[in-house]
């Protein structure tokens, strides 16, 4: 069986009209002859959202259960036993109500389209994985709903849909975004004009980013196999901004279309606390997620087992986090970045020393583990 192809619409920031573009590309396959469903729908209210989807056949949602609670969640079983050409499902990033097959949208998306169905889908640029540290900086606002970078990558088609910050403003005044107590709030916040003009250069980057790389594997190395010419790794410790940097790090390796290595280095006596051994998981999970391969060594010399990795894994580019010493003890016994600097000296691997969060205590951080 064919998987179906996937065509993601996506945004800088809600309101820009995603599902409106979706459901008018629905309605004009349908008129061709596609039998189009629509397997999730979220209007938020938006009156022309809802009349744009009119006349387009909706799954019933699934009702769950739960506490006392009813919930509804998108039935991606009875979507495969409709068996449409084509499923239109909103908000790919969403997480699913407890009690749910699965946990998040995006892998009933993949469940269906392994049913050979075709399925077209909505996301804004912030729910992208590799991209939630700088959307938290620019917003100052954490998303928790994210979908992994691949699945961009492994979309068939990725459309932006894009409108100026003016027109998004007007949009929000004009209430066609949100009720009428939340437009101000909205305005004061996430919708702020230096926001979304960064978000709005995000999209069009990623997208391009991903088109570039898409010409490139379909036309430079056709009927010849890919050469990898940069391998990175990241270097992860128990300190929180090491999420950070993993991210940081998948970044660098997507743009230079390089395999991707995560490195935790750990004194061989030394037990991890509960809330550290929950660090390191969690960046192993996040590093697979990635696509990448996760090393863990355990050694008295940190920089001494990177540099031997790196050579035998025949790296390019190693990211590591500043140095949190002080100044007196790196000047009595050096910085672990000098170490590591005349460890790889002369060995063409180029060193990315990424600053620390200022946001996170130095102290702190150390005291309670990871809290991200």
């Amino acid at each position: 069986m064919r998987r179906g192809r996937h065509k993601i619409f996506i945004g800088m920031a809600p309101g820009v009209g995603k599902t409106y573009k979706m459901l008018e590309e629905g309605h004009s396959l349908r008129k061709q002859g596609t039998d189009v469903v629509i397997g999730l729908l979220e209007t938020h209210g938006r009156k022309e959202t809802a009349a744009k989807a009119e006349g387009l056949e909706i799954v019933p949602r699934k009702i769950l259960e739960k506490e006392g609670f009813t919930l509804s969640e998108m039935d991606t079983e009875a979507i495969i036993a409709r068996s449409p050409q084509l499923c239109l499902i909103d908000e790919l990033a969403h997480t699913n109500a407890p009690g749910s097959e699965r946990e998040k949208r995006f892998q009933d998306v993949e469940i269906i389209l392994s049913q050979g169905i075709d399925v077209y889908s909505t996301v804004n640029i912030q729910h992208i994985e590799s991209l939630n540290d700088l959307v938290a900086r620019i917003t100052g606002v954490v998303v928790r709903e994210r979908i992994p970078d691949r699945i961009l990558e492994e979309a068939d088609e990725v459309i932006v849909v894009d409108v100026t910050p003016e027109t998004l403003e007007e949009r929000l005044l004009a209430g066609k975004i949100y009720a009428p107590e939340k437009i101000q709030p909205s305005l004061n916040n996430f919708f702020q004009w230096r926001n979304l003009i960064a978000l709005r250069e995000l999209a069009l980057r990623e997208v391009a980013d991903t088109v570039e790389e898409e010409a490139s594997n379909s036309t430079k190395f056709i009927g010849q196999s890919c050469p990898v010419h940069e391998r990175v790794l990241v270097c992860i410790s128990t300190y929180p901004n090491s999420l950070r940097l993993l991210r940081r790090g998948a970044r660098i390796a997507g743009y230079m279309n390089a395999e991707f290595f995560v490195i935790f280095v750990d004194k061989p006596e030394r037990f991890l606390t509960k809330e550290e051994a929950l660090h390191i998981e969690t960046c192993e999970r996040l590093c697979r997620e990635f696509e990448g391969k996760f090393l863990r060594i355990k050694s008295y010399q940190v920089a001494a087992a990177i540099a031997e990795v790196a050579e035998r894994e025949r790296i390019t580019q190693i990211v590591i986090g500043e140095s949190l010493q002080s100044r007196w003890k790196n000047f009595i016994k050096g910085s672990f970045t000098q170490k590591l600097m005349r460890l790889i000296w002369q060995k063409n691997i180029d060193l990315h020393i990424i600053a620390t969060d200022p946001k996170v205590p130095i102290k702190d951080a150390r005291a309670k583990g990871v809290k991200r």
